[in-house]
């Protein structure tokens, strides 16, 4: 009853909605129409769009960007001199005349204070500008305050719009190249960061603070039900991958 009652919910979701609407226009498109040139276009884009709706190719995807920090997660036996986290937007609340972080900025912060707390790091770095009434560094170094950081350990870079300036401002910041730096951001986004990092720092550690890709072992029929939350890991995964080119090239 539960995997029917999970199934039920995914049918509505509006990535499915549109997946059967589209299948729909293909169908009634072939019978109607003596060209069929568009009609294979459509199905063509129908075909996309369900391998990007569906958890197997979105996990793929995630894997092949995460796998590094799957296969061989960091395990620093030496304390961390600095704990950088990297921004992932926040989110103003007009009406309760507040700024928040996005969940991916929140769960990277959490993860951060953990790090700091356990390796007895000097200094917290809450790094990114991006756009909001507060900046993300803000948001992030209220939240890591009100986690326990002391404030006088909490360093906030807000120049920054991108993972190479996160880079270039955390140089100016501190001289020694030598110290140890431990970087947190998500999985998917951390061979760029640590690339970009590399080329200031000496002694670069990863801290993934989450994964999209899952060793899911359920065979649910859900996992082939075109689905937003896969479609969204997709996006992701696709953005990040044109963002690691991008920076090779620049």
């Amino acid at each position: 009853m539960e995997e029917i009652y999970i199934v039920c919910k995914g049918l509505l979701d509006p990535v499915f909605i549109v997946f059967v609407l589209l299948l729909a226009a293909f169908f009634v498109g072939w019978r109607a129409s003596k060209k069929k040139t568009g009609i294979l276009i459509l199905l063509l884009a129908i075909i996309l769009f369900y391998g990007a709706s569906i958890f197997p190719a979105a996990n793929y995807l995630c894997r092949y960007l995460e796998k590094d920090y799957i296969n061989n997660p960091a395990t620093p036996d030496d304390d961390i001199d600095v704990v950088v986290v990297l921004g992932h937007g926040v989110k103003d609340i007009n009406t309760l005349n507040n700024t928040f972080p996005t969940e991916r900025t929140a769960a990277r912060v959490l993860h951060a204070v953990a790090v700091y707390n356990k390796m007895e790091s000097k200094y917290f770095v809450c790094s990114g500008k991006r756009t909001g009434k507060v900046t993300e560094a803000a948001v992030m170094a209220r939240l890591a305050q009100n986690l326990g950081v002391p404030k006088e350990k909490i360093k906030i870079e807000d120049k920054s719009a991108n993972t190479w300036q996160n880079a270039a401002e955390l140089n100016k910041m501190f001289t020694n190249k030598n110290i140890s730096v431990g970087i947190v951001t998500s999985a998917y986004h951390m061979k760029r960061s640590v690339r970009e990092f590399n080329k200031y720092f000496n002694n670069v550690v990863p801290l993934p603070a989450g994964y999209l890709y899952s060793s899911t072992s359920v065979n649910s029929v859900l996992n082939y039900i075109p689905q937003s939350e896969e479609l969204y890991k997709t996006s992701i995964a696709l953005k990040e991958i044109v963002g690691q080119l991008w920076y090779k090239i620049k």
